[in-house]
């Protein structure tokens, strides 16, 4: 069995689907592992370094053809339309694919009556753990909007005691507790900042404490969905969280904000009003610009300034470390393939909660209720219970 790394095409992606340090690991597998030439440089792994690890490396003239011929692609973004196209109908697609924006992915990948994987959506139970690449690849972007801080604040982050007198430490504030904004709480803490955090689930706290900060609590009802993700809240809980945090905002030197919802538009925490509160020279990282932005005025892959205060959207984060980013997801794929993988054969077992979750497109049919939804395709058919499940009711 092939598995083919193609490399990427999406401008500003600098991550690699395979590091060369994880290549052993795939062709235990029984997998004959290759990849495009110079699709690791981005991320210093070298033609060479891979070679020397077992893959073969493809000419940028048979990548084409590779394609073709493999049974599974690993890449970090999803594969465009035209290289979608390519696949013959067994293969299977492993990337970030999101259902709701690459439709016109989703639609070729079915006409070629092939198979996509989306990381997007491996679901957050213990066994998969280590194939959680949203995850990984949070804890990236987590640490580097703590350095993002950092860097654009022009004060010191930790204490200064000088003969010349003290300088307080600076005042982090970190807007919700998942991975990435607890990343974000240990990193600030390590350069020396106060930091205090905020989550509209209560059961963060014990998280936020662990790394180092200070929970706030806003006499707020709890807002927890499915899985440990927060869901959407109504408006005018929004309005009394705004109300509340805007104390907080003002006195803080540094805002850090990572709250998404999976699938929907990244929810409002912070308006302009509220960033408007802040000193000359604060800064807000808002890590969520990609997906409509936690700060009222952000704008993925710039920094606005609102009265004197830096706001910066977040764009391609993880890819500014593209070496333990690629690591990172590199491994995960690893372990995805370890599942799918067995004795050699292909086996995408949608009985399977990983598979059934994640795999966005089935042999040529669209399985995820949101892509076919856009996609102007009517809904599957319930399954029909098992004679099992009827014995048990």
């Amino acid at each position: 069995m092939r598995f083919f790394v193609p490399g990427e095409t999406r401008e500003g992606e600098l991550r690699v689907a395979l590091m060369p340090d994880v290549v052993s690991k795939l062709t235990k597998l029984g997998l004959d592992v290759s990849i495009a030439s110079g699709a690791g440089e981005h991320a210093y792994a070298s033609d060479a370094d891979y070679e020397a690890a077992g893959a073969t490396v493809v000419p940028a003239a048979e990548v084409d053809a590779a394609l073709s011929s493999a049974d599974i692609i690993g890449t970090v973004q999803p594969l465009d339309q035209d290289r979608a196209r390519l696949l013959k109908d067994s293969a299977v697609s492993m990337s970030f694919l999101q259902p709701g924006r690459d439709l016109d992915t989703i639609r070729a990948l079915a006409d070629a009556g092939a198979s996509a994987v989306s990381f997007d959506l491996i679901p957050r139970i213990s066994r998969a753990q280590s194939m959680d690449a949203l995850t990984s690849q949070a804890l990236v972007t987590g640490y580097r909007a703590a350095l993002v801080g950092a860097q654009l604040l022009p004060r010191f982050f930790p204490l200064f005691m000088t003969a010349a007198g003290t300088i307080p430490p600076a005042k982090v504030l970190v807007l919700g507790a998942g991975v990435a904004g607890l990343q974000a709480i240990a990193t600030a803490k390590r350069l020396g900042a106060k930091v205090s955090a905020y989550d509209v689930r209560p059961a963060s706290a014990d998280e936020v404490k662990s790394m180092g900060g200070t929970f706030i609590t806003l006499e707020l009802e709890a807002v927890e969905g499915k899985g440990g993700y927060a869901r959407e809240m109504t408006e005018d809980r929004a309005k009394r969280q705004q109300e509340l945090l805007t104390p907080y905002i003002e006195a803080s030197d540094v805002v850090i904000t990572t709250a998404a919802v999976p699938g929907r538009k990244a929810p409002q925490l912070v308006t302009r009003d509220m960033v408007a509160t802040m000193r000359t020279g604060s800064v807000v990282v808002d890590l969520a610009s990609e997906s409509g932005g936690n700060v009222e005025g952000s704008v993925a892959g710039e920094i606005v300034d609102v009265d004197g205060v830096q706001l910066w959207g977040a764009l391609d984060v993880a890819s500014s470390m593209p070496v333990h980013a690629s690591q990172l997801y590199a491994m995960n794929i690893a372990a995805v393939l370890g599942l799918m993988v067995k004795e050699g054969e292909l086996a995408l077992d949608v009985a399977d909660e990983v598979f059934d979750s994640s795999a966005v497109v089935l042999s040529g049919e669209v399985r995820n209720s949101v892509a076919r939804e856009a996609l102007d395709l009517p809904p599957l058919p319930e399954p029909e219970p098992s004679p099992q499940a009827e014995e048990s009711n």
